[in-house]
């Protein structure tokens, strides 16, 4: 049989297009944040503000590593529109630049004796390493609806404790750079985010009343497991600045949008909005103070102009 080519200018999902756009415009690459800008308030911050930053960035390294070698491979095979498929490969390398940009502001912040410890608790602290493997499972094993209500969980949900602290120097003007790098990340989840979600209830449509009822049994089983190992990792983590109880708030906040992303109500009362700590939600809104393309990059992230390609340039 002949392999044919996807054709963009035939339309499949509309919404494969729109998603397409507005991912691809926002591409963005770590080496243009500069973070070493940082170093002045980083050396400002305690021994333990630092403590939770290494950890927290340390695990969106581990989490965004899983994303990009496990997750996003996995949502192609059931994939339903060949343009789908171009959307996903879209997510997995923007998946794999965030997994290196936690990287670059560990290396840039840090001696390499700090980087190293960073990494091994990372590698082998007991909730980080129950999150990873949960949702891998599921990733190996599961089907198309559970795959997708995992890779939402994810990153609609789990990131977030980790996003929590850089939004909060972000809100008290400190740490810019950092801050920035979470947040662009941030805006890349918000469309990974919604779109599997889109996908996840087209499927959800198909199955018949009973199937929903026992699929939405399973998921909510996932997510009581899930948020019980999250807020556990939230005392220990966050325990020494005391912002245990915000960060949960934040948590339960962003497990309500993603329900919502699945097509479902919110499971959380006085979670909304009004309810989350107002200096992050200020980390969130703030605008990048600078847009030049040789300093800061942010929301309005501009790309450079484009050189052709000389034959010094594969001269290694």
């Amino acid at each position: 049989m002949a392999y044919t080519s996807v054709n963009w200018n035939v339309e499949e999902d509309e919404f494969d297009e729109y998603v397409w756009d507005k991912a691809t415009a926002q591409f963005w690459l770590d080496t243009r944040v500069p973070v070493s800008n940082d170093r002045g308030d980083w050396r400002t911050l305690t021994d333990s503000e630092k403590g939770v930053i290494n950890k927290v960035v340390g695990g969106l390294a581990l989490l965004d590593t899983l994303q990009s070698e496990e997750g996003v491979n996995v949502m192609r095979e059931d994939a339903r529109t060949r343009k789908e498929v171009g959307v996903i490969n879209d997510f997995l390398m923007m998946e794999s630049i965030h997994a290196k940009s936690y990287g670059t502001i560990l290396s840039t912040l840090n001696d390499q004796k700090t980087i190293d410890d960073t990494f091994h608790w990372m590698n082998n602290d007991p909730r980080m390493q129950y999150k990873v493997r949960r949702i891998n499972e599921i990733y190996q094993s599961g089907n198309n609806l559970e795959k997708k209500v995992a890779s939402v969980f994810l990153e609609g949900i789990l990131y977030y404790s980790n996003f929590f602290i850089p939004l909060w120097y972000r809100g008290n003007n400190k740490l810019a750079n950092l801050s920035e790098v979470i947040k662009l990340v941030i805006r890349d989840e918000s469309v990974h985010g919604t779109y599997l979600g889109y996908k996840f209830q087209q499927a959800f449509a198909e199955l018949t009343p009973d199937e929903q009822t026992r699929f939405r049994t399973w998921m909510d089983d996932l997510l009581a497991d899930l948020l019980e190992n999250e807020f556990a990792f939230t005392e220990v983590v966050y325990a020494p600045i005391q912002m245990v109880e915000d960060v949960k708030q934040f948590v339960r906040y962003n497990a309500n949008k993603a329900m919502n992303n699945m097509g479902f109500a919110a499971i959380f009362n006085h979670a909304a909005i009004e309810d989350i700590n107002p200096i992050v939600m200020n980390g969130i809104s703030t605008e990048t103070a600078n847009h030049d393309f040789f300093s800061q990059v942010g929301a309005g992230y501009l790309m450079g102009n484009a050189e052709a390609m000389s034959d010094e340039d594969y001269d290694f």
